[in-house]
């Protein structure tokens, strides 16, 4: 039997680029079924985190006519971060990542993003952001996790609209595209089923940042939970890494991003052009609306939204979208 080796999409700028994925021990498990129902759905959920990773194995980027070699870490993450030599194009490319089994080259094509030059990135969370999870009832959330495949998850209304609107937000030439960052406390676990959700509805191609692999059953159960510094990390690292770029935060108020936000806003006064929060509740909290008040003294622009629709008239009115 041969490893599995899995890509994630990757993000350049003029200097640099960054690739990443997992390298997987073998297998006789198929691959999550996103047309499995009920149980078989939960039996595809549950092998997702009974991966086995392989850990300092050989893997090799092939960029330019070089082959750049290095190991997966102790979870079976490898990650490139490789300097730019030449000028490249800009929008979606295609990258190339192979292993070795016993003389057989295991090779796989994933994509990364140069963005075009532009005002604007958009970094937005995913559960009860745009897709609906119950993040503040942790047995509802697993339920619907286990029971409900990637057809039946159900996203917010007039999300698509909102996130296709600000994907040109700023640009004369609609056919160029602003970067998008999905950072979550989901795992990688879970990355085919977050992406084919995204396809399915019709929402930006984008650089997904999760949270580090779950291997087990008994971590499954805290899928999402926990810690959630790796937010703060990722998102003060795409910052840096484009830091000619204005930024919009989208998320919710289910967890901790309005404080992750205001973090980042304080860190990054000049940055951060505006902060949308998804009221998840019935009712608006007072500890969120004391944080949004305190971006807007550093003039930051702030929407504490139940409704998209919402969300679009801001944007809108503060000159985002048309």
């Amino acid at each position: 039997m041969k490893p599995v080796l899995k890509l994630y999409r990757g993000y350049a700028n003029n200097q640099e680029l960054i690739v990443m994925g997992h390298i997987f021990k073998p297998t006789t498990s198929a691959n999550y079924d996103f047309q499995q129902k009920n149980f078989k759905n939960a039996q595809s959920i549950i092998r997702l985190f009974q991966v086995k990773t392989k850990s300092n194995a050989d893997v090799y980027l092939e960029l330019n006519g070089e082959v750049i070699h290095t190991r997966t870490l102790e979870d079976g993450y490898f990650k490139f971060c490789v300097p730019i030599k030449e000028a490249t194009d800009f929008g979606w490319k295609n990258y190339t990542v192979y292993i070795t089994h016993e003389k057989e080259k295991i090779e796989a094509t994933g994509s990364y993003i140069k963005p075009n030059i532009g005002k604007f990135g958009f970094i937005s969370d995913i559960d009860d952001t745009f897709l609906i999870s119950h993040t503040r009832n942790p047995l509802k959330k697993l339920y619907i996790l286990l029971f409900k495949n990637v057809n039946k998850r159900k996203i917010f209304e007039d999300v698509v609209p909102h996130y296709q609107a600000l994907q040109t937000a700023g640009r004369n030439d609609k056919n160029q595209e602003n970067a998008f960052f999905y950072v979550s406390s989901s795992e990688w676990n879970l990355y085919r089923l977050i992406t084919q959700f995204s396809i399915i509805h019709s929402l930006p191609k984008a650089v997904l940042l999760l949270k580090d692999i779950k291997t087990s059953l008994s971590q499954f159960f805290f899928t999402g939970r926990g810690n959630h510094n790796h937010k703060f990390e990722k998102i003060k690292h795409i910052l840096e890494f484009y830091p000619d770029l204005q930024y919009v935060l989208l998320g919710d108020d289910s967890q901790h991003d309005p404080k992750l936000y205001e973090a980042i806003c304080k860190i990054f006064p000049l940055h951060i052009k505006a902060v949308y929060i998804r009221q998840v509740g019935k009712h608006q909290k007072t500890a969120t609306l004391n944080i949004l008040e305190n971006m807007n003294s550093l003039d930051v622009a702030t929407c504490y939204f139940k409704s998209s629709k919402e969300a679009i008239t801001h944007s809108k009115e503060i000159g985002l979208i048309e």
